[in-house]
């Protein structure tokens, strides 16, 4: 298996104690390798944009993990842990602009540098669901991580 970076992202986070669990208000840079910018036709329609990315600072990984959230261990399969067997970063972002091959976007929480593997419009009909489970998460006070419950969360028992 093969995987090349289609670009680079450029965000104030140099450190991954600064980078903030999905984003928050800072307007962060992805440039586009030359070689795929013709990809961008039509992406300027789309409001939000899901960003796959290789978490190149992640650190070996165990399959228990604690999470900023609580203190029991749980499996790395069912955290957003940066410390994974493929160290795999997913983030929805909206785009604010466009120039030539670089997209402004707001939520990213990705270090500087940070190597994009692929873009993928944000499309609601097919990506938000409702009516989800959520686990080991369902006590988790979101607002004190987030600073503010995240949106949309609805929550079957």
């Amino acid at each position: 298996m093969e995987v090349n970076p289609i670009g680079v992202m450029h965000s104030p986070y140099k450190y991954r104690k600064e980078c903030p669990p999905q984003g928050r208000e800072e307007i962060c840079e992805i440039e586009i390798l030359d070689q795929y910018a013709g990809g961008l036709k039509d992406i300027d329609g789309f409001s939000h944009l899901i960003l796959l990315y290789w978490l190149h600072s992640a650190k070996s990984y165990s399959l228990l993990v604690k999470t900023p959230w609580n203190s029991e261990l749980h499996g790395v399969f069912a955290t957003r842990s940066p410390n994974r067997p493929n160290p795999i970063g997913f983030s929805v972002v909206e785009l604010i602009e466009i120039n030539g091959n670089k997209l402004n976007v707001r939520g990213l929480d990705a270090l500087e540098g940070t190597p994009l593997l692929d873009i993928k419009p944000y499309l609601p009909e097919i990506d938000a669901k409702s009516n989800v489970r959520i686990g080991w998460a369902k006590d988790t006070d979101f607002s004190k991580v987030y600073g503010k419950p995240p949106k949309g969360l609805k929550q079957v028992q």
